[in-house]
């Protein structure tokens, strides 16, 4: 290969006879391969649909972001992203907030993504399907949504204790007795609703005399 006048004399068919050259710059072909070649290896890697968990809709505002942050990383490659939300215990009673969740996530990712399955609940999960959609800042404008409240500052109660359940009972309400009512006996009978009065105990027994000591006989 000869160089001349910023030209390269290339050998580009070897085995002919006569070898068949060509006259070029070979440093600006070399890139423009280059630059085929990286955009076919990230065409091969886009198109696949990566799953992101979420485990509790008590997660941080800072695990939220990290997730949210491998979520647009995986879209600029060109892939789908499918996140999948599990409720816990008496979080299936919020479910509210978990559709609030998904709509912070799709603010988050909103430049670079469309919605391609919105919010859908099935059994304990709920799940949402971005697919890639990259927009120009400078001419759309991101949804204003309402803040939501991600984290344990939901004050969702976890465990089996039900409302108004005091404390140290073991999740068991305290219950007051229920007075008694209705029939007190055979042929006796009280208006329902009033109470009975408990019955009087029995005196106790009078203690019985000791026995006089025996007189011992004189012969």
């Amino acid at each position: 290969m000869a160089r001349e006048a910023g030209l390269d004399l290339v050998e580009v068919a070897p085995t002919a006879r006569p070898p068949v050259c060509r006259i070029m710059d070979y440093g600006k072909w070399r890139y423009q391969q280059q630059k085929k070649e990286d955009k076919s290896r990230a065409s091969s890697r886009g198109g696949r649909l990566k799953q992101i968990n979420i485990d509790t809709i008590r997660i941080g505002d800072h695990d939220l972001q990290i997730k949210v942050n491998r979520a647009r990383d995986f879209l600029k490659e060109g892939n789908k992203v499918q996140f999948t939300l599990r409720f816990k215990g008496r979080e299936m009673a919020h479910l509210d907030l978990g559709r609030n969740l998904f709509n912070k996530v799709k603010q988050e990712l909103f430049l670079v993504s469309k919605v391609e399955r919105d919010a859908k609940i099935e059994g304990k999960r709920m799940s949402l399907v971005l697919q890639p959609d990259h927009k120009d800042p400078t001419k759309v404008k991101i949804p204003d949504l309402p803040p939501v409240r991600v984290g344990s500052s939901m004050n969702i109660p976890m465990g089996g204790t039900r409302p108004g359940a005091a404390a140290g009972t073991g999740g068991a309400s305290p219950v007051a007795p229920r007075p008694q009512t209705g029939p007190v006996g055979p042929g006796i009978s009280r208006p329902a609703g009033t109470p009975i009065p408990p019955r009087p105990t029995a005196a106790p027994a009078a203690p019985r005399p000791a026995p006089a000591p025996a007189t011992p006989a004189v012969s």
